[in-house]
């Protein structure tokens, strides 16, 4: 897709906010990067992320072979590695990750008609959809969504706005605007207005250290 001069300004001023929003995390740690431990499939794709404590650094190539990454992450390495995949999105050097799907999925329906010989059964996917009965009740994939993305502060919602906008925008087939607009008025502009913010964070650390700090002060020494 040709992008024009405007396009293109456009492009780096999100990328520039995905910076600003994003390049002050702290690595989450090797140990609390996994989220899914069902099976050998989790761990292999996330191991590799063991160690990369700066994501601006990680290469594109390690991203698009990681695709999966993006659903075996626990919450704080999605927090932490997902603007990599951001603006490697951006800058078209993925081919098979897609964090677009991970910022919409949840927010639309989507169903499909599957011919068998009993019938016609339409299977449906998406916002009302029931992640899994067995294990998680009447959650549904939108319930799903909106706690798992409910990580980020008020910037980050702010950046992954303007992602999910340019990329509406800027494509000429308009074949996520959909998804991009349900997700954008279901969940993430009202993130972006309503969130904590990354000041709001730090306060809440430094209260909870001052706490702890002050019960540790009450406890004679020796106890």
């Amino acid at each position: 897709m040709f992008l024009g001069e405007s396009d293109i300004h456009d492009k780096q001023k999100v990328i520039q906010q995905i910076y600003d929003a994003f390049s002050g995390n702290d690595y989450p740690g090797d140990n609390f990067l996994q989220g899914s431990f069902d099976g050998c499939e989790p761990y292999d794709v996330i191991q590799p992320f063991q160690g990369r404590t700066d994501w601006q650094q990680i290469d594109p190539a390690l991203l698009d072979a990681q695709y999966d990454a993006l659903s075996f992450f626990s919450e704080a390495g999605l927090r932490f590695f997902l603007p990599a995949y951001l603006i490697a999105d951006l800058r078209d050097e993925l081919q098979t990750a897609d964090p677009l799907l991970t910022l919409t999925h949840g927010f639309s329906d989507q169903a499909i008609n599957v011919p068998t010989q009993a019938g016609v059964f339409v299977r449906k996917t998406g916002k009302s959809s029931l992640v899994n009965p067995n294990r998680y009740g009447a959650t549904t994939f939108y319930d799903y969504a909106c706690w798992r993305l409910s990580i980020f502060t008020r910037e980050e919602a702010e950046a992954i706005v303007a992602y999910l906008t340019y990329k509406r925008d800027t494509d000429p087939y308009h074949l996520h605007e959909e998804s991009i607009n349900a997700a954008l008025n279901l969940f993430w502009l009202d993130r972006a207005a309503n969130a904590p913010s990354v000041e709001a964070l730090k306060q809440h650390l430094k209260s909870e250290a001052d706490f702890l700090a002050a019960i540790a002060s009450n406890i004679p020494d020796g106890d």
